[in-house]
């Protein structure tokens, strides 16, 4: 099979090989840096820490928190027949303790392996899975071909290409080929995706629709959940979440403008990376502001409270009737508005949603308002839905039924990987 790869994928193995040995010391670097978990690094080299469970193992890879919550639904699915386990893979801390918490019994979670020829060879000499899913775009050369080799059956799932990653393969379209035809079948997120897969050489692409659409509503501990409303009072709150640098100072503008209207306004912030929460509040400057991760609770002066913790969105969506939602304001493609939708909370979000594209029209569509184009329609549309809490339940509610009807794409997964199983490899 090597002797059929382009030279870029070669010289990338090559590459890799010969910088094996720096690999620990790149991990044991990030692990003081809190990106890795020290007590856990030997599963970043291939060293399993714990058996092989019998029967069919299922195996399934995400990059981070998203993509593992985007396939729960359908590990419960999956474990649904006996004799089968679900092995977890993610590469990141954050992802790996919110797999500890919500995965099922029968399911557990390992580190990702870093992509160097030995590593790989040692995570799939212990682990031998029947089928490998790999989710929304995670493409790794030496995993996928070592797994390929071995006879594993291998799936890409919740399959999504943004245009920019598009261009990107395209200008290497030979290893992009080769890569591609390793996946016995390709199931992308809507008909952009598939379409793409195609041109770049996916053998069989399917159009399966978003796993995202069937995810249960975000959950909340019913105590924090008190202890915050109990703390919020009945204040108006501004919600924006998942924000990236430069849309903070955009919704610290705003609330100051809407404060003028609105003087008990509190802002509540959730940056999509929870370590962001000390540079917000250098943001927040001299309003007063509290920080989740320090167990502060937002009091009668709180203006701006900083939510830097993890998996604690569903608690705050509860909160409000509308919420702006980040990483749209900056060309970078837009976080999940899926989230906030089936809550029941009305979306707002700037003009950049390619990453959710269909779901963000959809939703759009329905609520007949939601996308702004800058700081200014942004604060326009919040200082009316402020004003009109009724109105804002109610858009709610259509983004809800929106995101409802997106649905359909847990069961169109799951037929096809229960044909891939029934023609796995013994």
């Amino acid at each position: 099979m090597a002797a059929h790869f382009p030279l870029s994928l070669r010289a990338y193995r090559c590459a890799t090989r010969a910088l094996e040995p720096v690999a620990p010391l790149v991990l044991n670097r990030r692990a003081r840096r809190g990106k890795e978990s020290p007590s856990r690094l030997s599963e970043r080299l291939g060293h399993a820490s714990r058996p092989r469970p019998p029967g069919t193992l299922i195996w399934i890879h995400g990059a981070s928190v998203g993509e593992c919550l985007s396939v729960l639904p359908l590990i419960d699915a999956l474990l649904a027949k006996p004799d089968r386990s679900v092995l977890m893979t993610s590469g990141t801390v954050t992802s790996a303790a919110l797999m500890a918490e919500r995965l099922p019994v029968g399911a557990f979670h390992q580190f990702a392996v870093v992509d160097t020829p030995s590593a790989v060879a040692r995570f799939l000499d212990h682990w031998q899975p029947d089928i490998g899913l790999f989710v929304d775009s995670e493409i790794w050369p030496n995993t996928l071909v070592a797994a390929a080799q071995r006879g594993t059956r291998l799936a890409l799932v919740n399959g999504r290409m943004s245009e920019k990653s598009f261009a990107g393969w395209q200008r290497a379209r030979a290893t992009a080929a080769s890569l591609l035809s390793l996946f016995d079948i390709a199931l992308a997120q809507d008909a952009e995706t598939a379409d793409r897969l195609r041109a770049l050489g996916a053998p069989k692409v399917e159009t399966t629709g978003s796993l995202k659409a069937d995810a249960p509503p975000l959950p909340a501990e019913p105590a924090a959940l008190d202890s915050l409303r109990r703390a919020v009072g009945t204040r108006p709150v501004l919600l924006a979440t998942n924000t990236h640098p430069g849309e903070d100072e955009i919704i610290l503008s705003a609330h100051d403008r809407l404060r003028r209207v609105f003087p008990t306004l509190l802002t509540i912030i959730a940056p999509r990376h929870a370590e962001r929460g000390p540079e917000i509040a250098h943001l927040a400057g001299t309003r007063a502001h509290a920080l989740r991760t320090q167990n502060e609770l937002p009091n009668e002066q709180t203006e701006i409270y900083i939510a830097d913790t993890m998996g604690e969105l569903g608690l705050l969506y509860r909160l409000s009737p509308f919420a702006f939602v980040g990483k749209s304001l900056g060309a970078q493609g837009g976080q999940n508005p899926l989230e906030p939708a089936r809550l029941g909370v009305a979306v707002i979000a700037g003009p950049y949603t390619d990453n959710f594209r269909e779901a963000y029209e959809a939703i759009f569509a329905a609520q007949g308002a939601g996308r702004v184009a800058d700081a200014d329609e942004l604060e326009a549309l919040a200082a009316n839905l402020l004003a009109n809490p009724a109105e804002a339940r109610t858009l709610g509610q259509k983004a809800q039924n929106a995101a409802s009807a997106l649905g359909g794409a847990l069961e169109r997964t799951r037929i096809a990987v229960e044909t891939m199983l029934a023609h796995a490899r013994p």
